[in-house]
């Protein structure tokens, strides 16, 4: 482990006073020192900072009874705007943020799953985004401080390359560069099970719990892993592909060359399959896209007498997502699961309790009294709000005011300064 340095320890500190007026609104320095624990000469010193950089803006000056009158301090929302973009298989879609991540425009364009090379997918984000900017009425560049666009796959976000997309048969593409040409702004590319996760951490369960794992379900499916208050990214920023952990030993062929992966069963193509293995001639099979099959399941659990074929489906898949969640917990003893993506927002009234049922019978007795599911609370699209987290740092950076957005740092007391 790297030997932490005075700068490092400067960084968290300014993360914290951040993360407290995101958690709190605006808030006094007396109120930020108690609430990150922090001294009172250190939250005046990162506040000054801020102020200077413009970051933070002086909210309100109240007046007590007696003393000096005090301020509440706030982040500056026009400071800037921030661009998060979830790319997925099968849409690209994109929220303008101001500087406090209050949303100011959105935008979300259908691509076609089965065209999948780079100019194809740099046009839809560079379209979407600008989609995005004009619903926000942004029509001043300078304004804009940069963009977070995920993306599926492998991704290394220190080169901004995708170094393996197995859906879009992507290898050690510079999507980065591509990026910042067609948008003329900073761009930050990285996994959404990364973004999931730090959006959990700012803004959802990750407020009450210091280790949790975010599952989304979607085409893929993935984990985002917060151990501690930290993100765990890997050695190549591969960690929480838990979708290509080992389900059942030469189960389904999965599009990453397997057998038997998690993926091949709880992603929407493995829906498909244990649908058609339930009932082949199921009209929800008929349709024309991942999107519209969920859907239509949704509808068909939703309809006065729901479907027993589409209620065995979501019984079948919630064993198959309860014993690999069982692993989950099992190996890194995480007492937080919230699952997330769009196929957790259609089928969450009937996914999220079959698999609370089910999920003590998978995980060992030491943890399982700890454990809680839920579908994620995180308004709006969670990835885009992780990607807006990620390019306000690194504009951070830019100003020499780097924190560890990929972290809840540890409250410590004020004695261990």
């Amino acid at each position: 482990m790297a030997r932490r340095t005075a700068r490092d320890l400067r960084n968290e500190n300014r993360f914290e006073v951040l993360h407290a007026l995101f958690e709190r609104g605006p808030s006094t320095r007396q109120e930020l020192t108690r609430h990150t624990g922090l001294s009172a000469a250190t939250v005046a010193t990162v506040v000054t900072e801020f102020v200077v950089e413009e970051v933070l803006e002086i909210a309100t000056v109240e007046k007590n009874t007696v003393g000096r009158p005090y301020e509440r301090l706030a982040i500056n929302p026009v400071r800037g705007r921030i661009v998060g973009v979830d790319v997925a298989e099968t849409y690209v879609d994109a929220t303008v943020f101001d500087m406090a991540l209050g949303v100011m425009g959105h935008a979300e364009v259908a691509l076609d799953e089965y065209k999948n090379d780079p100019e194809y997918v740099v046009d839809g984000i560079t379209r979407v985004v600008r989609a995005a900017l004009d619903d926000a009425g942004i029509t001043d560049p300078e304004t804009l401080l940069g963009a977070g666009v995920s993306l599926p796959g492998h991704v290394h976000p220190d080169a901004g390359v995708s170094v393996f997309a197995p859906n879009w048969d992507w290898n050690d593409v510079r999507i980065e560069e591509l990026l910042e040409a067609g948008l003329g702004i900073p761009v930050y590319v990285d996994n959404p099970l990364k973004a999931i996760a730090v959006a959990e951490l700012w803004f959802g369960a990750g407020r009450a719990a210091d280790s949790l794992a975010v599952v989304n379900l979607g085409t893929g499916v993935g984990a985002g892993v917060a151990i501690e208050r930290s993100l765990i990214r890997g050695a190549a920023n591969n960690a929480g592909e838990w979708g290509h952990t080992l389900l059942q030993l030469d189960g389904r062929p999965c599009r990453c060359g397997r057998r038997g992966c998690v993926e091949a069963y709880l992603g929407v193509h493995g829906l498909q399959i244990t649908l058609a293995d339930i009932a082949p001639e199921h009209p929800a099979l008929r349709t024309t896209g991942q999107s519209e099959f969920v859907q239509a399941v949704a509808a068909g659990l939703a309809s006065g007498e729901p479907d027993p074929d589409l209620a065995t489906l979501v019984d079948r898949t919630a064993h198959y997502l309860a014993a690999a969640l069982g692993d989950l917990v099992n190996l890194l003893d995480i007492p937080r699961l919230t699952l997330t993506g769009w196929t957790t927002r259609a089928l969450a009234p009937w996914l999220v309790p079959a698999v609370r049922a089910e999920l003590p019978a998978h995980v060992l007795p030491g943890s399982r009294a700890d454990v809680t599911v839920a579908a994620s609370e995180v308004p709006g699209n969670p990835v885009a709000v992780g990607m807006a987290a990620f390019a306000l740092e690194r504009f951070l950076v830019t100003l020499g005011l780097a924190g560890p957005a990929s972290s809840r740092p540890v409250r410590r007391r004020a004695a261990d300064r």
